[in-house]
Order: C-alpha cells, then structure tokens, then sequence
C-alpha cells in the first residue's frame, strides 16, 4: 500500500523546522533591550489633568522628536535606526512614557533610550510656555544583563513545532488527491454511490 508512506513528511518537516530554527537561533546576533521613563508633569498653576493628554501625545511622537533633535548625538545612531529600535509606550492611568531601545550592545541599548528620554526632556522644556506641561526623568535605563532575543533551543523548538504542523496539513490534504491519483494508475474509476432509486429492484413473481 502507498499510503503509510506519506507519513515520513511529518517527521521530515519536524527534523526540518528544528534545524531551521536553531541555525536561525545560533546565527542571529543577540539582542538586548533597555527602558528609559519619564513622567509628564504640570508646570506652574496649569491643570493636572492635562498632563495625562500630552503623555499620550509624547508617546505617539518621541521617536520624532528624538530624530530632530539630539538623540542621534547622545544615542550615536543614525536617524533610521532609531526610529526602527525605539518604542514608547504610555500608560491610560498614569502620565508616564517608557522608552524602549533595542540593540546588538546592551550600552547601545541604554544610550538609545536614555537619549531619547533626554531629548523628550529638552523639547518639553521649549515649548512649556504654551504647553503648560514639562517632562522630567523618572528613573534611567539600566544596562541589560542578558538578550531578550530567543536562544538557539528555544528558537529550535519553535521551529519544530512550526514544522510539525506544517506537515500535519500536508497530510490532511493529500489523501484525497493521492485516492484519486492511484485511481487513475490502476484504470478503475473510485467507486460512486447511485442515487437511492437506482437501485435494483427485484421483479416480481408472474403466477
């Protein structure tokens, strides 16, 4: 019989996933991510409830920000790579931002979110006046001690799991065409059911 034999693809595709993924794993350089925070604060008689309004507002523009100022200079990146390894993130409840960089150096890492943390700072401070918030550290990055990125095992495991359920769909898919191919070798149509009233009638009995 040839059907046993599609199920070698299961296995092949597990022992495929885990040597993809822990190549990926070993290969990749690690990564290492630090958080920066700050805190919008009011300035002056202003309302403090419109501090909570611009941190989300600080949010959603501190990688801008920190490209047209001088984050670049503090972090010593270029303009795109710090807009594709920084990310804010503000809170709902709290007028907090937190700053996170990632790199392949775990001090690139901290200077990346420090001084984009730094140049939020410098910026609020300009436009105060009209504003009637400032920004002010909350608490620096601290130097990562170990990568975020996933090891070689995990990434390995992923990848058999991701090949195993790869193959699984290749075999629910194939029976059927794999019946109709044998069909076709063999030269007998696959069987088809008649409808119900097609079928034979016994005669009846003359006297």
């Amino acid at each position: 019989m040839r059907t046993p034999r599609r199920w070698w693809a299961l296995p092949a595709c597990v022992v495929a996933g885990v040597a993809v993924g822990g190549g990926y794993g070993a290969l990749k350089a690690p990564e290492y991510a630090a958080t920066s925070y700050v805190i919008v604060v009011p300035a002056g008689k202003s309302d403090p409830a419109a501090a909570l309004g611009f941190a989300q507002a600080y949010g959603r523009v501190a990688t801008d920000i920190a490209v047209t100022g001088d984050a670049q200079v503090w972090a010593g990146v270029s303009a795109p790579t710090l807009r594709s390894s920084v990310q804010a993130a503000t809170s709902p409840d709290a007028p907090m931002i937190s700053i996170t960089a990632r790199a392949a150096e775990p001090a690139r890492a901290v200077s990346m979110a420090d001084g984009v943390a730094r140049a939020l700072i410098l910026n609020s401070s300009h436009v105060s006046g009209s504003t009637g918030v400032k920004v002010v550290q909350f608490s620096r990055a601290t130097k990562p001690s170990a990568p975020v990125s996933p090891s070689a095992p995990l990434s390995a495991l992923v990848g058999g799991c991701a090949g195993g359920l790869l193959g699984g769909l290749a075999l629910l898919v194939r029976p059927g065409r794999a019946t109709r191919a044998e069909a076709r070798h063999s030269g007998h149509p696959a069987a088809v059911p008649g409808p119900a009233g097609a079928q034979h009638q016994p005669e009846p009995e003359t006297v």
